[in-house]
């Protein structure tokens, strides 16, 4: 016996590092040290810091990961897996500065998983970050044929006298919502329920989950211009690095950010604020993806429940003072992101009003 016959490829292995090392090496920035295939990754601390403190985050892309193989799509899924890490480090006003990632998968298929690596690729250069480094484990037995699962780690650095933490925030304070591209990377055991019970609607008989997916992507609501809903559903998670970095750049005050991913507005949202402080939201005063209203349709799901499992259209918020609500809307406009002001803060203790919760 051997390696091979017990279903791991270490050629297979080498072709796979081959393939992507061009696209790793795309996302290098000033900082990187060595060179892709060491044991680890070497980052050196940007100058102008006084009091550096590097932030870390870690996260995956969820059951999402079952749209893309079911459909065979895997270009922008890596754009997902940064996205979920990178928008979670800038919260606390840090800027990305590596970004590393592991894959796992049952049986290395270079040619499929260097889509993957091309968007990770793709999403760190959005964010500004390198690509350091990853892992791929090829794990025969323990997934499926075909499947891979993916995880990704974000190092950021902020001036310690910078941190965001909630101590800033007051009481008066505006929310500014930047919009989402869709449903983003959470509620998807959500979505594929429902899709999975609109195949089976049709299809009847005993299908398995693949079969069913498969089917009702194909689908192209009229409610949703017609659009087929395997590919806007796989339209990935927007990365809002950039546009952040330009208000602090433009000398713009940011008291809190939130980003909005699993659990959406009234879990993300008070994470962000001080003791003694709520939130009041107006629904009615950013514009909702039309996805959003075909899922509560098509699965029966509450309002509230929608709340509390997706965006509803808003990816990513901002706490700034009432005076620089105007500049901070110009600064993102400017950076072609759609925004709006969604509520303001006030008294009370982590609670959101204002959107349904019943």
């Amino acid at each position: 016996m051997d390696y091979r016959q017990a279903g791991v490829d270490i050629e297979a292995g080498r072709d796979f590092v081959r393939r992507i090392q061009t696209l790793v090496e795309g996302t290098y920035r000033p900082g990187v040290l060595g060179k892709l295939g060491g044991f680890s990754g070497l980052f050196e601390l940007p100058t102008g810091y006084q009091h550096p403190v590097l932030v870390s985050g870690t996260d995956g892309v969820g059951t999402k990961l079952k749209l893309a193989q079911s459909q065979n799509v895997h270009s922008t899924i890596g754009i997902d897996l940064v996205a979920m890490c990178v928008n979670d480090v800038l919260t606390c006003g840090a800027e990305p500065l590596f970004f590393l990632d592991y894959l796992a998968t049952s049986q290395l298929q270079p040619e499929v998983l260097t889509q993957v690596v091309a968007g990770i690729s793709q999403g760190c250069c959005q964010a500004g970050c390198a690509l350091l480094g990853g892992e791929t484990a090829e794990m025969p037995g323990f997934y499926q044929p075909g499947e891979y699962d993916l995880a990704g780690f974000c190092v950021g650095v902020v001036e310690k006298a910078n941190i965001l933490d909630g101590s800033r925030v007051q009481v008066g304070d505006r929310v500014i919502g930047l919009a989402s591209q869709g449903v983003h990377s959470n509620g998807f055991s959500l979505v594929r329920k429902i899709l999975c019970h609109l195949a089976a609607t049709e299809l009847g008989g005993d299908r398995s989950e693949v079969d069913l997916l498969r089917h009702a992507l194909d689908y192209c609501p009229p409610e949703l211009e017609g659009q087929r809903l395997g590919h806007l559903l796989m339209t990935p998670t927007q990365i809002y690095v950039q546009p952040v970095r330009a208000i602090q750049q433009a000398n713009l005050p940011i008291h809190g950010m939130a980003h909005i991913t699993g659990g959406g507005l009234p879990e993300n949202l008070p994470r962000c604020l001080g003791h003694g402080q709520a939130l009041r939201l107006d629904p009615n005063s950013w514009q909702q993806p039309p996805i959003f209203n075909w899922l509560a349709t098509q699965g029966d799901v509450a309002i509230a429940e929608m709340f509390t499992t997706f965006n509803m259209g808003i990816g990513f918020a901002l706490i700034v003072p009432t005076d620089y609500t105007d500049d901070v809307l110009t600064v993102l406009q400017d950076n072609a992101v759609t925004a709006w002001e969604i509520g303001e803060v006030i008294a009370g203790e982590g609670s959101v009003v204002g959107i349904p919760s019943t």
